[in-house]
């Protein structure tokens, strides 16, 4: 296969990325995956166009081949890039990052984990590899991760944040406990750390366990400063198998906070039903605001009752 022929016709030292783009992409009409795969791979490693590049690494996600796995590592750790703008340099490897993601190959653990834990790395490549290893779910990255999220010394606000959502997306219950850990160990100067608190108590949420430790975070998280981790609680209860979830949410409709109210109600109205947009709109104790979202959310069921008969 002449990769230099196929490259002249599709214009890629001539003619607007776009357009070469499209091209190459037409290009699955005449060859089989194999094939397809030589060429995307050859691309990856001879053209030096960021938006080119960028179109590759999402045409090949649908293959999905060793040969490109490799290349997409080597990417990831600044090896075959021949780009000059740093800006690009780092988006094309976070873009990797995700795309090594997609494959769920356990044996890219290490590469990323190599990423996220170097703290000289660009910030953005690292959330992409917090995020990549919680969606390969492999457990060896369980560890690594809560070290991330406790580590005192990280600049990154961000990096702890995304490795705290990573645990969540893992699923593995020996993540609780360090957790519920952190989440006492800051009490008092949490102010500091909202948005990694939101991300613990969603992480929680996700691991979806009858623990009456999470229930504990959970419980104190409703009445949390921060309208968002409130809300997080909300549904990590409305997910949960706990039977004093109700009792919970239902205190949450008469948050001061507006949108905190909404989540409540959504929350009630999947646990119970009907009957709690009822008693909204009934009892004089709720907020103006809910009970129009009540009757909102009556019309609503309603309407979509008439048109299933």
């Amino acid at each position: 296969m002449n990769f230099n022929e196929i490259l002249n016709e599709c214009g890629v030292e001539t003619e607007p990325p776009s357009d070469v783009l499209k091209k190459i992409a037409a290009l699955e009409e005449f060859y089989d995956t194999g094939d397809l795969s030589e060429i995307y791979d050859y691309i990856l490693l001879n053209v030096n166009n960021y938006e080119i590049l960028i179109g590759i690494i999402k045409l090949a996600d649908s293959h999905k081949t060793s040969s490109t796995l490799q290349i997409l590592s080597d990417m990831l750790l600044s090896k075959n890039i021949k780009l000059e703008d740093e800006d690009e340099k780092i988006n094309l490897r976070a873009l990797c990052a995700k795309a090594i993601s997609n494959y769920k190959d356990t044996g890219t653990v290490t590469i990323l984990l190599s990423c996220l834990n170097n703290k000289n790395e660009n910030y953005k490549i690292r959330l992409a590899c917090a995020d990549a290893l919680g969606r390969i779910g492999d457990k060896y990255a369980v560890a690594p991760l809560i070290d991330v999220v406790k580590d005192e010394e990280e600049k990154s606000i961000y990096v702890k944040e995304s490795a705290a959502y990573a645990l969540g997306l893992i699923g593995d219950i020996s993540a609780i406990d360090p957790l519920v850990a952190i989440m006492e160990a800051k009490q008092g100067i949490w102010d500091k750390f909202s948005f990694l608190k939101e991300k613990i108590v969603e992480a929680l949420g996700m691991l979806n366990i009858n623990n009456y430790k999470v229930l504990k975070v959970l419980k104190n998280s409703l009445i949390d400063s921060s309208p968002m981790v409130r809300i997080n609680a909300i549904e990590a209860l409305m997910n949960s198998e706990f039977d004093e979830a109700p009792k919970l949410i239902r205190t949450a409709l008469k948050d001061e906070d507006e949108e905190v109210q909404r989540n409540a109600l959504i929350a009630m109205y999947n646990l119970i039903g009907r009957d709690i947009l009822d008693e909204v709109i009934s009892l004089p104790s709720y907020s103006a605001f809910l009970k129009e979202e009540a009757q909102n959310m009556i019309d609503e069921y309603e309407n979509s009752e008439d048109l299933d008969e």
